[in-house]
């Protein structure tokens, strides 16, 4: 039985509350309005950034002398379960490469003048950052990255290419992986990388089923040259600190998914309750007071597999397990969901002016980001001994 460590659980506070309310207004009022715009487009404005960070979006974790909120997960989810008032996920996983793959790993490896250089200005929306691990031949197993970093009087020469890059094309840095030495795991290092670096050039913005204004890029890096002291944390310790770091970005993961099953069931019911067909509300319907009530019991029981992976977590406790299983039960439930809530909306649910459509084409990404299910299943396989 999963035994919650607080007398209160989850322990929401007033201070959570503030969180929610002022990221769902941000989200009503700043990007709602225009999703389909942006859609259409296939892009959103960059100063989305600076808005949100007004917010404490970037920061809400991180120690409060580099500006952030000094928060904790429970803080983090709050902010996700407003964030689905966006009806816009590609807007929603830049903001999350921003707060959690990126700020986390500079806040608890960076030097403190990495913090003054990269992470203050990433926290304050002034600077956009973006994770750059994958590349053309080694999705999901990162110790197989050819991008190389050869050392060169007090600079790193790196050259190689990346791939699946979000917010790629308009980072001002990165968090670059590349390789460093020849060991498969133990030849991996970080690096904080400008964009501005001569020889950088990004190939082309990604063209794709979901997420269509995401920013999603190819990278590529021709000899390009950047001192030594932007290495983050040690050399050649690279994978261990993604390994370590993916788990942040997987609880993320779980949260987001979550925050949009209950903005699709949202969309779903009270369509449900307008719609007539027959003489009769669909939502009067049993087959749908049914489907939509099972799901409810569902996303209730993944929610609170993902508080308990985030209890642990708060408390620096073991939770690989219970994370790699939050993210594996999320992302496959939304595919269900998300299918339903399109499905009640009908010939409606196949136009892209409702954003029911938007969310169960984007849902799809998180079965495959992140670690793909079929890794979350083989790694939980292993934690049981199997």
């Amino acid at each position: 039985m999963i035994q919650a460590s607080s007398p209160s659980f989850p322990p929401f506070t007033e201070e959570h509350e503030l969180v929610r309310q002022s990221v769902k207004r941000f989200c009503l009022e700043e990007i709602a309005p225009f999703a389909t715009e942006w859609e259409n487009a296939g892009e959103y404005p960059r100063e989305l950034f600076h808005k949100a960070a007004h917010l404490g979006l970037f920061g809400i974790r991180t120690d409060p002398k580099w500006g952030g909120a000094g928060m904790d997960w429970w803080a983090s989810a709050a902010a996700y379960e407003a964030l689905r008032f966006t009806d816009f996920p590609s807007i929603n996983i830049g903001f999350m490469v921003q707060a959690d793959l990126t700020v986390p790993l500079i806040d608890e490896l960076g030097t403190d003048e990495l913090r003054k250089e990269f992470l203050a200005p990433a926290v304050a929306g002034k600077r956009i950052a973006a994770l750059a691990i994958s590349e053309p031949g080694c999705g999901s197993d990162v110790a197989a990255l050819r991008t190389t970093a050869r050392e060169d009087g007090g600079d790193f020469v790196i050259s190689g290419q990346k791939l699946w890059i979000t917010n790629g094309v308009n980072a001002d840095f990165l968090l670059l992986a590349v390789r460093t030495a020849e060991d498969r795991h133990h030849g991996i290092s970080l690096l904080l990388f400008p964009t501005e670096t001569k020889g950088f050039s990004v190939g082309k913005r990604l063209k794709k089923v979901g997420h269509v204004a995401s920013d999603t890029a190819e990278l590529f890096f021709d000899e390009c040259r950047i001192p030594q002291r932007y290495l983050l944390g040690r050399r050649n310790r690279g994978f261990y600190y993604i390994m370590g770091h993916f788990q942040g970005e997987r609880l993320a993961t779980a949260m987001l998914v979550l925050s949009f099953m209950d903005r699709s069931m949202e969309l779903a019911v009270q369509y449900g309750k307008e719609r007539q067909a027959f003489g009769r509300r669909l939502i009067d319907n049993q087959v749908w007071r049914h489907r939509l009530a099972e799901h409810r019991a569902s996303i209730e029981a993944a929610r609170w597999l993902t508080y308990h992976a985030a209890d642990l977590m708060n408390h620096h406790a073991k939770a690989d397990r219970e994370v790699s299983m939050a993210k594996l039960v999320t992302t496959e439930l939304a595919q269900k969901v998300t299918y339903d809530c399109m499905q009640i909306h009908g010939g409606f649910g196949y136009t892209t002016e409702y954003p029911v459509s938007r969310i169960w084409r984007d849902m799809r990404l998180y079965t495959i980001g992140a670690g793909t299910s079929e890794i979350m299943k083989e790694k939980l396989a292993k934690q049981e001994g199997w």
